[in-house]
């Protein structure tokens, strides 16, 4: 019984941790963003690009909610016009392991579903 008690500990606590990170992640986008700023600092408009069916409404918000949560630092540079640059916060780079793995398994699934 002590073991079904433990397991039942840990799966609830792992749906909660889940849960928790579903939250800060949550929506069409955020994931995609996270995506496109894994390998280097990007303009406001290169997101807009590479972020493909987002628009920059969207983009803005979802962008400050990350940064809100510590994802993504803005920075601001002081040239004519005014240049803007995201980029995934020390806190945000521990995200790169989960989209490596969740491309990785997108991969799968498409070979899976598609015979290729």
């Amino acid at each position: 019984m002590t073991t079904k008690k433990h397991d039942n500990y840990e799966c609830k606590k792992t749906i909660m941790a889940v849960h928790d990170a579903m939250d800060v992640l949550n929506g069409k986008w955020k994931i995609s963003i996270v995506a496109a700023l894994c390998f280097n600092r990007k303009r406001y408009s290169d997101l807009l690009k590479d972020v493909r069916g987002i628009s920059g409404k969207m983009l803005s918000r979802e962008l400050k909610e990350m940064e809100l949560n510590q994802l993504v630092k803005r920075t601001v540079f002081d040239t004519q016009p005014v240049t803007v640059q995201y980029e995934l916060t020390p806190y945000g780079q521990n995200l790169k392991t989960v989209i490596k793995n969740l491309a990785m398994w997108g991969l799968e699934h498409r070979k899976q579903i598609t015979g290729k």
